[in-house]
Parts: C-alpha cells; structure tokens; sequence
C-alpha cells in the first residue's frame, strides 16, 4: 500500500475544514460602561480582531451582535449603562430576554454561554449602581444560571489590580470569578513597559465554565492563552492514542502502514482547529515531508516504517513484519507533539507559514520530531 503525500495533506485539510464546520457557535454578552475597554479586551482575547473588524448590527436598543465569517463566536455588546438607572434596568431586561430566547430555542448554537462584566481598575472603585445592577441580574438569572465575570479592565498595576479584587472579592457579589486584565502592552516610561496580562487566566477560567462540547470552540476562537491551546492539543493526541491503539489494536503490517494515516489525520485536523490559524495543503505537506525525510510524492508503507523506526532511539531489527500497538502509539504521539510544536510557535510569531517549507525549518521540524521519539521511548 503507497502512501501520497499530497493526497494525505488534501484529507487533513478536508478534515479541517469538517471540523471546523462542525463547532458549536460561543455566545458571550460583555457589559459595561463606555470607556471601560471592551473592544480593547475583545481584540485581546479573540483573534480576527473582532471587535474592529467584525460586522454589528443592533438586535435591541441597547445591544449590538458582532459577528465575522468563519469565526463561530458572537459577541453581545452592551451600550449605555453609564446613562442612569432607568437604561440600566432596560439593558438588565433585555439581556435576560436574550438569555431567555436562546434557551427557549433549545439550540446550543444561540444559547447565551457566559456574560463578562467590565470594569475599568484605573478608576479604582466600583459604583453602587454597578453593585446593584449585578446583584439584581444574577436574581433574574438564578433559574437559568449563565456564568458572570467580573473582567477588571485596565490593570496596568499587579498590585491595584490586586487589591481592587480583593475589595469586590470582600462583597460577595454572586459572580463566577474576577478577573484583572491588562489587554495592551502599556508603556510606564522609557524603562518599563507594562506586559498585557489576565488572558490565560480568564480563558481557564472559561473552560471551567462552558459546557464540554463548547471547548474545542473556545480553543478555536481565542488567542491570548497560547498554553490553553497546547494543554488541550495534547489530550487530543493522547485521546487518539488511547483510543486507537490501546489494548485490542491488530498489528499492522509494515506494507499497510498507511492503514494508520486516517487515526492520524484526524488528530492533526483537531490539533490545527484547536490552534484557530490558517493552514493550507503546502504546509501539511511540508510538515509530513519534514518528518518522514523524503521529497518523494509517493512513499511504500515498507518504506516509511523503515524511516520512522531509524529515528527510535533502541528500536533495533524490526521483527514479525507488523507494527505493534505500542509502536504505533509511540510514532503517533510524537508526530501529535511535534505537529503542536509547530502550531504554537507559529502562534506565538515565531515562525511564519511561508517559512515552513524552508530547508532550515523543516530540518528543525524533524529534530523536534527525533526528539519527541526519544523523550517518549
């Protein structure tokens, strides 16, 4: 059985596109005053750049939907709760009337799934009709529960942002979790710039809250916690792993190898979702190319598990002409981790696509390879 490299980068990108169809949409009303950051903290959490590029149109008189193409995330944005009590009981109303619809339509992609509160630390106090708003919302939510944080904006002092949480902490207010957040690098002067920060902290948090079905969407749709993103791929690789090649699994023989690539093809399909960027057929095959060492179009199942098994550190002289459950488990944790590494340093800018298939790069990618094998043998 031959293996074609093209033909597998065209089934993962097929697979990718499948999955990424099949993610429920993330609803997420914000809520806060004007001048509070919301856009700011929207285009610091999500990618796209929702909140500048993304279309609004009003769905009340108080609330505006943002959504974008390809992205399955919309965002609630409030406006006017700093113009007085009688729009703050307006804007309540008809968040929990879109709370209520949601549910009412016993669709998960229009539930509503968590609110963020804004407030702005700088300001460094929380007004009384802030208190009263949240208190009186989380009574007309307590039969239907939708997750509230508290995102304390503009916490360009650690310590502020500390003890302003603290205080609100000291108010028992009924919300899930407060949450400081810096949402831009802030220059204090020449000497020292100030980090953007909170955003692992509150997509953790997120995942905590969401329902299981609804974390593969998170992972798609955010990018201020690079790390969240690596913590689930690896589950998704040892998911594959545990349920592919645990005990039960047939040994394959060497000249069918191929018969393995649909289990890895899906892993690496989930794995590019969960990262949420753009990923095209060259840089698969560049990728798998990188891995198995060959610019050849088209491989021998024979052939490939001859390449992979010089890279294992031990393997030795392969024997009984099949590939073994372990051995499988072993080639296919290590292509999932190096597949991560690569994600993640293109998320983090570290490497750009149009570099991927450069000598240097794909030398590199099957040293991450090498090494994955041998930390795992």
């Amino acid at each position: 059985m031959e293996l074609n490299i093209s033909d597998i980068a065209s089934q993962c990108i097929t697979e990718i596109n499948k999955k990424i169809k099949n993610l429920k949409n993330l609803n997420i009303i914000v809520a806060g005053k004007t001048g509070v950051g919301k856009s700011t903290l929207i285009n610091y959490i999500f990618r796209e750049q929702l909140a500048q590029t993304g279309i609004g149109r009003p769905v009340t008189q108080h609330i505006q939907m943002i959504t974008k193409k390809d992205v399955p995330l919309t965002i609630y944005d409030t406006k006017g709760l700093e113009l007085g009590r009688d729009t703050q009981k307006e804007i309540k109303g008809e968040i929990i009337d879109k709370i209520k619809e949601g549910l009412y339509s016993k669709d998960e992609n229009k539930c509503i799934h968590c609110i963020w509160y804004c407030i702005n630390t700088a300001s460094d106090r929380i007004e009384e009709d802030e208190i009263e708003w949240i208190k009186e919302f989380t009574e007309d939510n307590k039969d239907i529960q939708v997750p509230l944080i508290i995102v304390l904006t503009k916490s360009f002092s650690k310590k502020k942002a500390k003890e302003f949480k603290d205080y609100i902490d000291s108010l028992n207010l009924p919300v899930c979790a407060i949450v400081p957040v810096l949402a831009l690098d802030y220059e204090i002067d020449e000497e020292y710039i100030a980090k953007a920060y909170g955003g692992e902290e509150l997509i953790e948090i997120m995942g905590e809250l969401l329902g299981e079905e609804l974390i593969p969407t998170l992972q798609n749709v955010q990018r201020a916690a690079v790390k969240q993103k690596v913590k689930y791929a690896r589950g998704v690789v040892a998911t594959t792993v545990t349920a592919s090649f645990a005990e039960g699994f047939t040994p394959v023989p060497f000249a069918d190898a191929a018969l393995l690539v649909p289990t890895q093809v899906a892993m690496i399909a989930s794995i590019t979702v969960a990262f949420g960027l753009k990923v095209d057929k060259g840089i698969i095959a560049s990728f798998i190319t990188s891995i198995l060492g060959t610019t050849g179009a088209t491989l021998a199942g024979r052939s490939i598990v001859a390449g992979l098994f010089k890279l294992i550190p031990g393997a030795g002289t392969i024997i009984g002409g099949a590939i073994s459950g372990g051995t499988a488990a072993l080639i296919t944790t290590a292509l999932g981790e190096a597949y991560i590494r690569l994600m993640e340093r293109m998320c983090l800018g570290e490497i750009k696509a149009s570099d991927i298939s450069s000598k240097e790069a794909m030398t590199e990618m099957k040293e991450i390879f090498k090494e994955e094998l041998k930390d795992r043998k």
